[in-house]
């Protein structure tokens, strides 16, 4: 193999089956050192070199998943026929009746194994839409509530939630088959399992969580999102204050060569500048907890054109976050069983990936088992110092003796994800001296003493425009 320099630095490769070009990494890296811009240092004598507490022991470990539970609900479901919320409500073998039971079924074994600790509630109510011929129409959703013990923290509730209605080609056909085992077979099987690992592991004492879980299956996703329009509501009825929501819709295939891939995690912005949204601080502390190497943050409310459960709960300023498979197939999802051209059509579980799967109910079950341990998250988070050299950070919060504190966090205002800036024992305002109002954005968090971290708030500033000129009377 012959090697020929080029005025680049770099150097040519001749090969049999041709001539590669190879750049001389090191030259054109030092080069751009010398020619790039570079910023000064902010703080410009140092940043703090904070302690970082571990991450709470005792983790949902991905051997614990049981694919095989989870395998023979989507079973029962898909044998079901349909479930289409028009469907019956009273058939025990066919329709969305027959969908209820199976997955108050599960909810009742596992309830049983948790030393009375999950609670299991059918919640029967009326919703009407365009998709109900804008008629009042019955509906059920299935809950599985995990009760807090920390008397401060109980009325605050993490819900994580399928939907177990299906539809066909015609979302309006109660008749026609719709199996769905992807959409969403798939995400009642991640809840439901989420429910027996934190359930589980709260009964043989391993821990128990400050606030309150609750697992849900909900119908009326293909009629206009109708169950989980209900359940915000009756999350308010009871009193609960939503910490977060963890939307888990078609999570059950992956049939792209190199599986498993990462689950695509989407979070909509909200009503406000900066990235800043409940939901996108949402999306952010599942992927801190789970990895970079599980989720995949997608910085948008859902996929584009489509909608999910999450939905009602992000228009409401609350965190709310969707799960979804890495990539779509079309063929399977919202298609009536049959055959056209050589081509197979229907949401069948022959086309599912339980390792995927099991991988996408630890990462739910380990995120919600974290942020149902830690504190509460501060309140009233400002920022002042505006011209000035110093940032000013300031946030309330409430006496917890389980809190260890507060970490501050900041980030490049083009960059996704913060980083730690400095810990704070105590709410208060905190100067940080040398940093600029305006180069970064900055969020504080709550601690607790077993290292577990509520999502982050950002702070908030004044804004005060420049003053214009004053329009001239004509």
């Amino acid at each position: 193999m012959a090697t020929v320099r080029n005025k680049l630095g770099g150097q040519f490769l001749r090969t049999a089956t041709g001539v590669a070009f190879v750049l001389a990494l090191g030259a054109v890296r030092a080069d751009a050192q010398r020619t790039l811009p570079r910023d000064p240092a902010e703080p410009a004598q140092g940043k703090p070199q904070p302690k970082i507490l571990a991450r709470p022991a005792g983790g949902v470990l991905r051997a614990s998943v049981d694919e095989k539970s989870m395998r023979a609900l989507i079973g029962k479901l898909v044998a079901c026929g349909t479930r289409l919320t028009l469907s019956s409500w009273d058939d025990p073998k066919r329709g969305a009746g027959c969908g209820r039971e199976a997955v108050a079924a599960r909810f009742n074994e596992i309830a049983k194994d948790s030393g009375g600790k999950l609670q299991v509630v059918v919640d029967k109510f009326e919703m009407t839409s365009e998709r109900t011929s804008s008629k009042p129409t019955p509906l059920e959703n299935v809950y599985a509530i995990l009760p807090g013990s920390d008397p401060r923290l109980a009325k605050t509730i993490f819900i994580v939630s399928g939907h177990f209605d299906s539809r066909p080609s015609n979302v309006m056909d109660p008749t026609a088959d719709a199996p769905g085992a992807d959409d969403d077979a798939s995400g009642v099987a991640v809840s439901v399992e989420c429910a027996r690992l934190l359930s589980k592991a709260g009964a043989k004492g391993r821990g128990t969580y400050r606030a309150t879980i609750l697992f849900a299956a909900v119908s009326g996703e293909e009629q206009g999102l109708l169950g989980s329009t209900h359940l915000l509501d009756w999350a308010k009825q009871q009193g609960y204050t939503v910490g977060g929501m963890l939307d888990d819709d078609i999570v059950g295939a992956d049939p792209a060569a190199g599986t498993p891939h990462r689950v695509r995690l989407f979070s909509g912005n909200g009503e406000i500048d900066d990235a800043d949204s409940p939901s996108r601080e949402m999306a952010r502390a599942i992927e801190e907890i789970d990895g970079r190497a599980a989720i995949r943050m997608i910085f948008r409310i859902d996929r584009y054109g489509r909608g999910g459960d999450h939905y009602p709960f992000y228009k409401a300023g609350l965190p709310a976050v969707r799960f979804t498979e890495p990539l779509e197939d079309y063929n399977h999802q919202h298609q009536t069983p049959r055959t056209e051209d050589g081509v197979e059509y229907g949401d069948f579980e022959k086309y599912l990936n339980f390792t995927f799967m099991g991988d996408v109910a630890r990462d739910n079950a380990e995120a919600l088992r974290q942020l149902a341990l830690a504190p509460a998250p501060p309140t009233d988070a400002k920022l002042t110092g505006a011209v000035t050299p110093d940032a000013k950070v300031a946030w309330a919060a409430e006496e917890d003796a389980e809190r260890a504190g507060f970490e501050i966090l900041w980030r490049e205002t083009s960059e996704p994800r913060w980083t730690l800036y400095d810990f704070a024992a105590a709410p208060g305002e905190t100067v940080l001296k040398g940093v600029s109002t305006d180069n970064h954005f900055f969020a504080i968090r709550s601690v607790g003493k077993n290292g577990a971290r509520s999502i982050a708030v950002p702070t908030e500033i004044i804004r005060r425009p420049p003053p214009l000129p004053t329009p001239s009377k004509q």
